[in-house]
C-alpha cells in the first residue's frame, strides 16, 4: 500500500477532535469500537491512539476508501488499530459475525456522517446492526446534520439537503425523530444530543435488553 492511496476529507480537521471529547465522555471503557462508513480514515487514525486500550475497527463498503485507510495506517503504527473490513451497513449480515471477529467484544459503534449520503435503508442497517452486535449497555454514537421536526436547523443545511437530494433523491438529511424511532425498533435507547460545529449533532444511542446475537 502506497500514501498514493490517501484520500482527504478537509472537515476531518475541523471536527475530530470536538467529536474525540464527547467519545471519550460516551464510550465504555474496553472493547473494539467498531467504525461503521470510515471514509477516508482520517477519524480512525487520530482516535484509536487517543482511546486505548480500545480497539478501533474501520470499515467501508468502498474498495478505495478501505485503500484509504490503509495508507492512512501505515504512517500511524498505532497498535490498537486494526485494519479495514468490508461491511455494508444496509446488508443483513456482516463480516464481523462469521469470518472477521474483532480480537475484543464490540462494546460500541461509531458512524459519522454516513445516513444523510446513502440511502434510509442504510440507516435501518445500521440500527441492526448495532441490536444484533452490541450487548445490553453498548453505545451508537451517531454524528452529522439533522432535522428537528422536519425543519431543518439552518440555512446552509437546507441548501446541502437539496444538493443531496439533486445528485440522489434516497440520499438527504433525515430528521431526528425518525432516526430515533428506528432506533427505538432495534432495542435502542436514545439517550442525548450534543451540539456540534457546522450545525452537527452527536446522536448517543444505547443498546437495551432484547434480541441480540453479540460479536
Amino acid at each position: 500500500m502506497t500514501n498514493d492511496a490517501k484520500q482527504y476529507a478537509p472537515a476531518t480537521q475541523r471536527n475530530r477532535e470536538v467529536i474525540l471529547e464527547v467519545l471519550l465522555e460516551v464510550l465504555p471503557k474496553t472493547g473494539t469500537i467498531l467504525e461503521i462508513a470510515s471514509g477516508t480514515g482520517e477519524h480512525a487514525v487520530f482516535f484509536a491512539p487517543r482511546l486505548k486500550p480500545r480497539r478501533w475497527l474501520p470499515s467501508d463498503p468502498n474498495p478505495s476508501s478501505r485503500a484509504s485507510v490503509a495508507a492512512w495506517m501505515e504512517d500511524t503504527g498505532c497498535d490498537n488499530l486494526d485494519s479495514p473490513i468490508q461491511i455494508d451497513a444496509s446488508m443483513p449480515n456482516w463480516v464481523v459475525e462469521t469470518t472477521a471477529k474483532p480480537q475484543t467484544p464490540v462494546t460500541a459503534m461509531v458512524n459519522i456522517n454516513m445516513i444523510h449520503i446513502s440511502p434510509w435503508l442504510a440507516c435501518l442497517g445500521l440500527m441492526a446492526g448495532a441490536n444484533r452486535i452490541l450487548s445490553a449497555g453498548g453505545i451508537l454514537y451517531m454524528y452529522g446534520p439533522y432535522k428537528i421536526d422536519g425543519q431543518h436547523t439552518a440555512p446552509s443545511n437546507e441548501a446541502f439537503d437539496a444538493s443531496l437530494r439533486s445528485s440522489n433523491p434516497e440520499w438527504g438529511i433525515r430528521d431526528l425523530h425518525q432516526v430515533i424511532a428506528a432506533a427505538k425498533a432495534e432495542n435502542l435507547n436514545f439517550l442525548k444530543t450534543v451540539q456540534m460545529p457546522a450545525n452537527n449533532l452527536s446522536v448517543i444511542f444505547e443498546k437495551v435488553e432484547g434480541f441480540s446475537e453479540k460479536v
